[in-house]
């Protein structure tokens, strides 16, 4: 009688794990052999004065920040599209302002577009590259958050091995600025795997902070 055997042969295991973990950022690993990682939410920060349903039919400015054109044009225009099904009335910041890549706080010159456009706060969303997985070969880098290949923390992104294609992993940093005061609201961080469709890891990610900010109560 044959008995089918239960146990994977070793070199199978190590090329499925191999595979697994090019698609992790480490941030979000998984254990080693229970699955890829998907997009999710780090961290999240409220301020405990917020005031319910703040952008709720309120005017809010959107301010996307990236190092390329096409990642800042995609990433603004989902935010939009979320606030407006969310009963927010998103407005666009002029294109005349150049806004300086991932400040600790929102420019000056965005607070007083804000407030000429009639806005109430300004929702203001970070993208960079948090990791990059080489294939063949891997590649993570841990604890950064930076633009193209410079991240910075953390452990650094190797060169391939004998060649190969670089996949990056996207952070976002969502944060909701009062323009009254300037004052920082909400702040919410997301990370998504390594992935060659940079325009799926967008759209998760820009759902995944709005998302948040449903939970927060703005809306």
């Amino acid at each position: 009688m044959f008995i089918a055997s239960t146990r994977a042969h070793p070199a199978r295991l190590r090329a499925a794990s191999v595979r697994c973990i090019a698609g992790l950022a480490l941030p979000l690993a998984l254990a080693l052999f229970g699955g890829c990682a998907s997009t999710a939410l780090d961290a999240q920060w409220a301020d405990a004065q917020l005031p319910p349903q703040l952008l709720r039919g309120a005017k809010v400015m959107v301010v996307c920040e990236a190092q390329d054109v096409a990642i800042q044009r995609l990433c603004q225009d989902q935010v939009v599209a979320g606030l407006a099904q969310r009963g927010a009335v998103p407005v666009a910041l002029p294109e005349t302002i150049n806004v300086p890549l991932a400040q600790a706080a929102i420019d000056p010159q965005v607070l007083q577009a804000a407030r000429n456009a009639g806005a109430k706060a300004v929702f203001s969303v970070v993208v960079g590259v948090a990791a990059q997985a080489v294939s063949p070969g891997l590649s993570i880098s841990l604890g950064g958050f930076g633009f193209g290949s410079n991240v910075g923390g953390g452990i650094g992104v190797s060169a391939p091995i004998g060649g190969g294609k670089v996949n990056s992993g996207y952070s976002a940093n969502g944060r909701v600025t009062e323009v009254a005061g300037g004052r920082l609201l909400w702040t919410a961080r997301a990370t998504a795997p390594p992935s060659s469709n940079v325009t799926a890891q967008l759209n998760e990610l820009s759902a995944t902070v709005l998302a948040a900010a449903d939970k927060a109560g703005m809306f």
